[in-house]
């Protein structure tokens, strides 16, 4: 009889596993802490969040399993290949920019936001995002996405005495509960019809499903699919994002519009092109569908906000990432037509990655200007040239690279990685709905660029510079202009066998 106890792969579990456990030290630590020392929590999270980044750079070179079936070792609960390294690279990567934003933040709130339970609930979001990635089965995949979700609603009300807060984050956990529970059902629907929650087990026996069973297992393909799709805002699954993200600390905003996505299609990937290839023509048309209607929503909403209405920068950055949200579902759905689905997933990688990168950014330049100007409105960053002209010249940058427009180089790149995906799989039509969204796409982004250089509205506003705040605005703005002058790094990094 052989043993059902087996070694565990320390190194490869690493990433998520320092997150937790700092996470942990931070909970612990914050009992026993004086309020006049809270401060020192914020260090230990960017020191835990940098150290599990790191750990990421000895797995490079090498494909690790572990958590894997007695009797076959090929079939595996966590696998670190260079999809997952890819992932937990934007996921832990952006979790740090998030904390250097939070310190900030923090700081200003005043006491408002309890110190010690916002960094342990940031540092467990970030350990389930990066589990998730790793997920080879069902049962993780799920513990995962609840582990990254969970944290997140209480991030988003924990702003003491704000009525905005706590309705955003009730109407985010009411929302996304309903999903997650859609997407359980999905799952047992799959697990009824093939007898396993592996992917790799499932892609094979979901093949020879009875015939009685046939309408059992797409129902749970579809079903499965609508949680994963909440998790990237897809349309109609966004109506949770802008009152969510105004009523949110602005760090979090910045960390649910990257590493909530991060979660979202990395699931659907797991899903459908590991789990599900054989039912392509189930989630091939739908997830085009929701594509083209996930970046029209977003674009046009984007367009419609008022320069002057309270929060509207932040609102306007909600619907843009509702807008590119779409754009990372269109190489997905090409995996389904394309007979390279690798190479389509990853186009995927390579506009997470700039997209990660320039819109954390932005939102940094917005906590900046956020800090003089509380309701955060496109208005208030009128003349932002005159008072703080590399800050301005950074958040041009950002929202070109956004928009797909030189000097973004790294943004034209990514939106023509989409693009040509969509056209090698003969999605044509999918190809022309984009076009037409980055053009609706560019008049807002170019509105915003060009109040920057405007001539100032009465007295221009003095910026503080924290050192958290401008570590976090330098580093992505290197990171886009470094990708920007050779975009062929992202290629290199994303066109890898990935499964």
């Amino acid at each position: 009889m052989s043993s059902l106890v087996q070694s565990v792969d320390w190194l490869a579990i690493a990433p998520p596993t320092i997150a937790a456990v700092v996470g942990l030290v931070v909970l612990v630590t914050d009992l026993f802490v004086s309020e006049a020392r809270k401060q020192l929590l914020g260090g230990l999270a960017v020191a835990g969040l940098a150290a599990a980044t790191l750990m990421l750079l000895p797995l490079l070179d090498a494909d690790r399993s572990t958590f894997c079936l007695v009797g076959d070792p090929g079939v595996c609960s966590y696998t670190v290949d260079r999809f997952t390294l890819v992932i937990q690279f934007l996921v832990l990567g952006g979790a740090l920019l998030t904390a250097l934003l939070s310190a900030t933040v923090l700081k200003d709130a005043d006491k408002r936001i309890p110190e010690g339970e916002y960094w342990f609930l940031l540092l467990s979001s970030a350990a389930g995002a990066a589990l998730l990635p790793a997920a080879r089965d069902l049962a993780t995949l799920v513990v995962a996405l609840e582990v990254a979700s969970l944290p997140a609603f209480a991030l988003v009300g924990l702003r003491h005495g704000d009525r905005k807060s706590s309705e955003a984050a009730l109407k985010f956990f009411l929302s996304s509960v309903t999903a997650t529970a859609v997407s359980l059902l999905g799952v047992s629907f799959l697990y009824a019809t093939t007898g396993t929650l592996h992917l790799t087990l499932i892609a094979e026996r979901v093949q020879t499903v009875d015939g009685q069973l046939h309408t059992l297992a797409q129902t749970g393909v579809v079903l499965t699919l609508i949680g994963f799709a909440f998790k990237t805002a897809a349309v109609p699954f966004h109506f949770w994002v802008p009152d969510t993200y105004v009523g949110a600390p602005l760090p979090i905003a910045a960390y649910l519009s990257v590493i909530g996505k991060a979660v979202g299609f990395t699931g659907l990937i797991l899903v459908t092109v590991v789990a599900l290839p054989s039912y392509a023509d189930v989630w091939g048309p739908a997830l085009a569908v929701l594509a083209a209607l996930t970046m029209t929503v977003g674009n046009v909403g984007a367009l419609r906000q008022q320069a002057t209405r309270a929060y509207s920068a932040v609102r306007l950055l909600a619907w843009s990432s509702v807008g590119q949200a779409g754009y990372l579902l269109v190489p997905i759905a090409a995996a389904a037509y394309s007979g390279d689905a690798e190479k389509s997933i990853g186009s995927t990688l390579a506009y997470a990655l700039m997209y990660g990168a320039v819109n954390l950014g932005t939102f940094a330049v917005a906590a900046l200007v956020g800090r003089t100007r509380s309701l955060n409105r496109v208005s208030d960053y009128r003349g932002l040239y005159t008072s703080a002209p590399l800050t301005a010249l950074l958040l041009a940058f950002f929202l070109l690279c956004l928009a797909g427009l030189p000097p973004g180089i790294i943004g034209l790149f990514a939106k023509v990685t989409v693009f040509s995906a969509a056209v090698d799989a003969g999605l044509g039509w999918l190809a022309v709905v984009m076009a037409v969204n980055v053009v609706i796409a560019l008049v807002y982004y170019l509105q915003w660029t060009a109040l920057l250089f405007r001539a100032p509205e009465g007295e221009p506003a003095e910026h503080r510079f924290p050192v958290p705040l401008t570590a976090a605005i330098t580093l992505t703005g290197v990171l886009g202009i470094v990708l920007s002058g050779a975009p062929q790094l992202i290629l290199r990094l994303t066109d890898t066998a990935l499964f």
